[in-house]
């Protein structure tokens, strides 16, 4: 549990600069992941961005200023990174209701965000089946959409566009001619600045000519943590996926390596079955 205790010891870095110019790569360093897995991870166990919190953090600590002192409000704002009243006043009213000028003329309700904690918790209860495997780059094609992970906003797009994929046919068109793998689902092209990303419902290339409304991109040669999942869709992968980030990752020597991540679908079975079985591919890197 050495990687949940070190993104304890990140947490506290964050308390402790909210007033200050914080940086999300030197808090990635204390947790010793890279920026990219470190965002991964502390989304995955908290359910928010990193940015996120830093930033409802300090807000919940702005009202704290506002109620207790006399300070002006140019002030508090530039104490908690805002550089201009305006942008500020508009981030203290997506939180909190009101214009932080508000604050000291009434009694209002404010928002309060505490810090968080990992608890630490041996699990081990349920083992988790996975495979070490190298695989050379390869080719997919199908169709993607650019999503953003903000305010989980990939979560509500993603299966909308499975949903589509199905009804429209395409899906089926895919597994008509599909490569060894089946359909898969390919997370890439991540923007860690803008919090986006792409995500193509899409096969190994098995064809001469590419469907010109179709995409043709490229998955790079990595060393891929293969998990299982068992159960029916669509709720039995993102608890899998949730184990993979809050017990295998923190245990074990490995970090993600970044870039593409895969759900790769069978078209055998029922996918609304309590048996149905699809898998998680991660590229991995060692420590």
């Amino acid at each position: 549990m050495e990687g949940l205790e070190r993104l304890a010891d990140s947490i506290d870095f964050i308390e402790k600069n909210l007033e200050s110019n914080l940086s999300i790569e030197e808090a990635a360093t204390i947790a010793c992941m890279s920026k990219f897995h470190y965002q991964r991870m502390f989304s995955m166990l908290t359910g928010v961005t990193v940015a996120d919190y830093i930033r409802r953090r300090r807000l919940t600590l702005a009202a704290q200023a506002l109620t207790h002192s006399n300070s002006k409000v140019i002030d508090i704002a530039l104490r908690f990174g805002y550089e201009t009243p305006e942008s500020f006043s508009k981030a203290f009213r997506k939180i909190h209701g009101i214009n932080p000028s508000a604050v000291r003329q009434d009694s209002h309700q404010l928002k309060a965000f505490p810090k968080l904690f990992f608890q630490i918790q041996l699990k081990g209860d349920v083992e988790m089946d996975y495979r070490i495997v190298e695989k050379d780059a390869f080719q997919v094609i199908g169709k993607g959409i650019r999503t953003s992970i903000v305010n989980g906003q990939n979560h509500r797009e993603i299966p909308v566009f499975w949903d589509e994929s199905n009804r429209n046919g395409f899906v089926d068109e895919l597994e008509k001619d599909c490569g060894s793998m089946g359909v898969i689902g390919a997370c890439m092209e991540f923007d860690a600045t803008q919090e986006k990303l792409s995500y193509y419902i899409c096969a190994e290339k098995n064809r001469q000519e590419t469907p010109a409304d179709w995409e043709e991109k490229e998955i790079p040669a990595a060393t891929w943590a293969v998990f299982e999942s068992v159960g029916a869709m669509p709720d039995a992968i993102p608890q899998t996926w949730d184990r993979v980030f809050s017990e295998w990752f923190p245990s074990t020597g490995y970090e993600h390596a970044g870039g593409t991540e895969l759900e790769v679908y069978s078209t055998k079975g029922d996918t609304t079955a309590e048996d149905y079985r699809c898998e998680i591919w991660i590229p991995i890197v060692k420590k």
